[in-house]
């Protein structure tokens, strides 16, 4: 199980490295009248810093040992 989990975590964490964030757009509804409708899009960014993919990596690794140690 913990195999499994450190796997994951350390595909996360080089992905997490490779791409440092995203952006989506959300749509506002501005003015309504009648059959007038004016909407804005805004957009947000979600950002990341690399260090927690390097984190998420370098937890990947101890469950791994961990699981390894617990095995033998």
């Amino acid at each position: 199980m913990k195999k499994t989990l450190g796997i994951v975590l350390i595909i996360v964490g080089i992905v997490m490295i490779a791409y440092t964030g995203f952006n989506y757009i959300t749509t506002e509804k501005v003015v309504d009248l009648g059959p007038i409708e004016i909407t804005k899009e805004k957009k947000h960014a979600v950002q990341w810093p690399p260090v927690v993919g390097v984190v998420l990596i370098a937890g990947g690794i101890v469950a791994i040992v961990v699981d390894k140690k617990a095995r033998s």
